[in-house]
């Protein structure tokens, strides 16, 4: 990732009360990353675009206020493409976030970060993913104007977590059978808990509910019986508490109940350890856990990680 074009983002803020996100798909998780680590460390509101208006239903909100991002790995999406495309006309700040610098979305764009992850092999997006997430922990650097390497770490965490995979595919036979789960989580790690649910959903065909903790009380709970399968993100921080109580509840109603958890110890049957780290920073470090849960269970379930169906390399819609 190249450290001047995150640089160069230090006054990117000036005339900006809020920002607005395009994304889709994993993308779309790196996008709700983006709303706990923006919100919670620069102060600002971020919320999520509804590309519709900017393409069929034809009614562009006004941006006035707004820097815009668009987050994608190929930056071919028609739709996201639309919305920086509309912000420009405005005359609002845009940025990309994008494996593809030579891509449409990235043409659109004033400034460009360019991941330089590398070709992404896999159809579900893998290290694409973990290169979204690191590039908006920079952008929250860079926009604090704060050092950008404060992340050196990292890899020697995300290395740690791959190491994990004997512990993950054991997890992982424990739903081999199953047909439907919900994922739980809160905090900076919401975007875990949605990806995870999606490559859960895309590799092993398991119907995957993901919820905040928060939502999941208000009602969803409610599908809860003996066996049912709860995947939960129990980490250290602010919403450890809430979150070791929920798995623990989970428990005490028979559910089969598998915990992520960087504490060493945590309610549940079946435990996915991954290493800790400051709370903002934890869901880079649990990309690659949940991306081999979903491969080992894949595996289980007799299936190709490597063809999920109905899937193609980039996805372009209006």
């Amino acid at each position: 990732m190249n450290r001047g074009q995150v640089g160069s983002l230090a006054g990117l803020l000036d005339g900006v009360s809020h920002v607005l996100v395009a994304a889709r798909g994993t993308s779309d998780n790196a996008a709700r990353y983006a709303q706990y680590v923006w919100g919670a460390r620069n102060r600002l509101a971020v919320g999520l675009t509804t590309p519709s208006l900017f393409g069929p239903l034809e009614a562009s909100p006004d941006l006035d206020g707004a820097l815009v991002v668009g987050i994608s790995q190929s930056g071919q999406s028609p739709d996201l493409v639309a919305v920086l495309t509309e912000a420009r006309r405005q005359g609002r700040p845009t940025l990309a976030i994008t494996n593809s610098p030579g891509s449409p979305l990235a043409e659109q764009a004033e400034h460009v970060i360019d991941i330089a992850a590398g070709p992404e092999e896999a159809v579900a997006a893998t290290k694409t993913y973990a290169g979204e997430l690191m590039a908006v922990a920079l952008c929250s650097l860079a926009f604090a104007g704060e050092p950008l390497d404060g992340l050196e770490r990292l890899p020697e965490l995300v290395a740690a977590s791959i190491e994990s995979s004997g512990t993950v595919s054991e997890a992982a036979s424990a739903l081999a059978d199953a047909d439907r789960c919900v994922v739980v989580g809160r905090g900076f790690h919401l975007a875990t808990v949605y990806e995870w649910a999606l490559k859960l959903q895309e590799m092993a065909y398991l119907l995957a509910q993901p919820h905040s903790a928060a939502d999941f009380l208000h009602g969803p709970v409610a599908v809860v019986e003996p066996g049912f399968p709860v995947l939960a993100v129990v980490t250290g921080g602010p919403t450890h508490g809430q979150m070791e109580g929920v798995a623990a509840a989970m428990v005490d109603r028979g559910a089969t109940v598998v915990t992520m958890t960087d504490q060493g110890h945590a309610a549940g049957q079946h435990l996915i350890p991954i290493p800790e780290t400051e709370p903002w920073l934890s869901p880079i470090v649990a990309a690659p856990a949940l991306q081999l849960f979903a491969r080992a269970l894949t595996l289980c379930r007799g299936l190709d990680p490597e063809s999920p169906r109905g899937l193609s390399k980039v996805t372009r819609t209006r």
